[in-house]
């Protein structure tokens, strides 16, 4: 009997040393992913979307500090993708980034990352390829702290949803379309100018060569949370705190957090713990997360966490608790001119934004409250707010600075650090070991959330050693902010961009390199990878007006990148009398603001019957019979009038002045146009549809007509 004793007693350590090695050991933790083609229908439409394991977003991924994840990718589809694990320290070439950091999953073929889990938090993960983010490739990458598991705990994914292809969005945004401000009802017109007493507002706004304010660039029909317009938790009783995770999965969109039961209380912010902090609402950048806790008041009611879209279009709901509903008052409508005032006195006539300095940093001034002051003056989060309880101080050893001024064009849709994408820049070496600090200074009229990939960074806000870690920063208008960080990686190449989406496709960023690194074996030709990723930003963007009227057609084509530009205009008669003009240009745009483009190029026109006088100097004017070759200017002027100036291989000198898209009203347009040799046209037309207009124009040549105008 006393060996049988023994003998359990035995088994029973053993049994509790096996549990206790279970319970400490790493565990592989093992996902699959299937990537496929599909349709979605959320207003009434047949759209096209990406879906992971046949749902959007992506299927939450739940892991515990010192795991191995082994996510399997299983590409359905016949193009390639790829998937970015959203600041996530892990081995270079799992980063995600294809042709830079690790190969891109062809179409019809398995990918497999494994990365050890090296720290907790809230983070993300999202398709680094093309646009597919923005038609359902992201998802939550939730990681837990080891020996803790918090009970109530809710994720509420954030994200905005457009019915038309992000290809046409981004073609359009390339041609400084207003519909999107149109379809907000955010157009700002001369007419809307003065019936709300701005019309000086608007006249400044213009001269100093400023299109219409926005807080968003697209307009979007469909805000979700968790992929749906509200959800609910019904579980949750009087007292109960619940940990909410907040992650911004947005193209482009900025989400204001509200609760109706009383204040939020922030205690992490992408995925770093800080001291909590308590206040009545925060703004979300794009790819931001932020932890936060809620109280339930009361038993018997259900309380809404609202995400209102910063131009205030539309509202996601997670409602908390079960009962009578508690809805938060719904953010009141932006007053536009206002923020229209505020960015004239930050704007230079030369296009540059007036440098507030680190007095105006870390999102303390808040320019909502320009544009709708809130009566009771909330208290919102603003980064100088965040304090980590540890310190975070860097190794002892000197600084290198970086400093990058965020540049952009709205007109022509370019956005650069330094005024170079991220082709025209050679890529920033740094030294394993090396302390980098970085100064932005924000030169543009958008925000911009710069995400630095595989690291995080320190924000200098004023809390001194205990400095919080973030991997992303959201920097508004004129402002200057500093991060500092640790080259602690060994190797490889980090992306270091903004994450509205359409900049950086349009070149909004930096390549980071580690010196001396390791071949990558996920990239096995470097070079040609490269030429790959510079692809992105050095995209031509094709455009066209065609009108079509009873006594002409008027129309040009446009075919344009970041600096280059073909242009070619026409005016065609019914007749000989009335007879053709063809023009063409190529060029190049030489100045930061792209006010300066020079070209070459050709034009062709012939009208029976014209007869031969001066032009504006002195030259016998050849306008009815000409063909030529050209070089010459363009140059924007104040007010968006574009003055060209331009001399053909016989010496003949034309000078011309036109201004397009005059905004009377929210839909109606004027242009006209007036050259030295005396030819002018006035023009208007109503918008109908994005690519449709009514129209009517008199040509000193051609007469007055109307019809349609087509736009592309």
């Amino acid at each position: 009997m006393r060996g049988i004793h023994n003998i359990h007693r035995l088994l029973l350590v053993l049994l509790l040393t096996a549990s206790m090695s279970v319970a400490t050991a790493q565990q592989t933790v093992r996902y699959d992913l299937d990537v496929t083609d599909t349709v979605v229908n959320y207003t009434g439409k047949t759209r096209k979307a990406i879906a992971i394991n046949g749902q959007l977003p992506a299927p939450t991924l739940h892991f515990t500090e010192g795991d191995t994840a082994e996510i399997h990718v299983h590409n359905h589809m016949h193009h390639e993708t790829s998937i970015h694990w959203h600041g996530i320290l892990l081995p270079n070439e799992q980063d995600g980034v294809p042709y830079l950091t690790t190969a891109p999953i062809k179409g019809m073929s398995t990918h497999v990352y494994r990365f050890p889990i090296r720290q907790s938090g809230t983070y993300w993960y999202h398709s680094h390829t093309m646009l597919q983010e923005q038609i359902g490739l992201y998802g939550a990458f939730i990681i837990h702290k080891r020996n803790e598991r918090p009970v109530n705990e809710e994720v509420m994914l954030l994200s905005d949803w457009s019915d038309e292809n992000p290809h046409q969005i981004e073609r359009s945004l390339h041609r400084a379309t207003d519909w999107y401000g149109i379809r907000k009802g955010a157009a700002q017109s001369y007419g809307e100018g003065l019936m709300s007493g701005h019309l000086g507002t608007k006249f400044v706004n213009e001269w100093k060569r400023m299109h219409a304010m926005d807080v968003s660039d697209v307009y979007y029909e469909r805000f979700f949370v968790n992929g749906h317009a509200e959800e609910q938790r019904q579980h949750y009783r009087k007292g109960d705190k619940v940990r909410v995770r907040i992650i911004n999965g947005s193209s482009s969109t900025y989400f204001w957090l509200t609760y109706s039961g009383g204040p939020l209380t922030v205690v992490a912010s992408d995925g770093a713990d800080v001291e909590p902090v308590t206040v009545d609402r925060l703004i979300v950048g794009v790819s931001e997360t932020y932890d936060i806790e809620v109280t339930i008041p009361a038993d018997g009611a259900a309380y809404e966490l609202a995400a209102t879209s910063e131009d205030r279009m539309g509202q996601v709901s997670l409602w908390l608790g079960d009962g009578v509903k508690q809805l938060k008052q719904p953010l009141g409508k932006l007053d536009y001119f206002e923020g229209m005032k505020m960015m004239n006195g930050m704007m230079t006539v030369g296009g540059n934004m007036k440098d507030m300095g680190m007095n105006m940093s870390l999102q303390q001034m808040d320019m909502n409250v320009v544009m709708y002051p809130e009566g009771n003056s909330p208290k919102t989060l603003n980064y100088a707010m965040l304090r980590s309880p540890q310190p975070t101080t860097l190794p002892d050893k000197p600084f290198r600075t970086l400093h990058f001024e965020l540049t952009g064009n709205m007109n022509r849709y370019v956005w650069t650090l330094n005024n170079r994408t991220v082709s025209e820049s050679d890529k920033i070496r740094i030294k394993k070991g090396e302390n980098i600090r970085i100064i932005l200074t924000n030169n543009s009229m958008m925000r911009h959330p710069m995400h630095l990939h595989g690291h995080f960074f320190r924000v200098i806000n004023g809390q001194g050693d205990h400095a919080p870690l973030k991997n992303v920063l959201d920097i508004m208008p004129m402002e200057t902010d500093t991060l500092e960080f640790n080259a602690s990686e060994e190797y490889g190449d980090w992306f270091f961009h903004c994450h509205i989406l359409y900049h950086m496709m349009s070149g909004m960023g930096r390549i980071f390199t580690y010196e001396d690194s390791p071949p990558n074996p996920q990239i096995p030709d470097p070079e040609k990878g490269l030429r790959k990723v510079y692809a992105d930003d050095r995209r031509f963007y094709l455009g066209a007006e065609i009108g079509i009227e009873t006594n002409a057609s008027d129309g040009d084509v446009v075919l344009e990148n970041t600096r280059w530009a073909w242009q070619t205009d026409w005016h065609l008669g019914p007749n000989k009398r009335r007879g053709y003009e063809v023009d063409t240009r190529f060029g190049r745009y030489l100045d930061r603001n792209q006010f300066l483009m020079v070209f070459v190029g050709g034009e062709w026109r012939y009208r029976e019957g014209g007869h031969a006088d001066r032009n504006w100097f002195g030259q016998v004017n050849t306008k009815d019979d000409r063909t030529a070759f050209n070089i010459g200017l363009q140059y924007t002027l104040p007010w968006f009038i574009v003055a060209d100036l331009r001399v053909n291989h016989k010496g003949y000198v034309r000078l011309q002045i036109e201004r397009d898209d005059i905004p009377i009203t929210t839909r109606l347009r004027l242009r006209g146009l007036y050259n030295s040799d005396g030819e002018y046209t006035v023009g208007a037309k109503y918008i109908l549809t994005k690519y449709l207009a009514l129209s009517s124009h008199y040509d000193s040549d051609m007469g007055w007509g109307g019809g349609l105008t087509f736009t592309y």
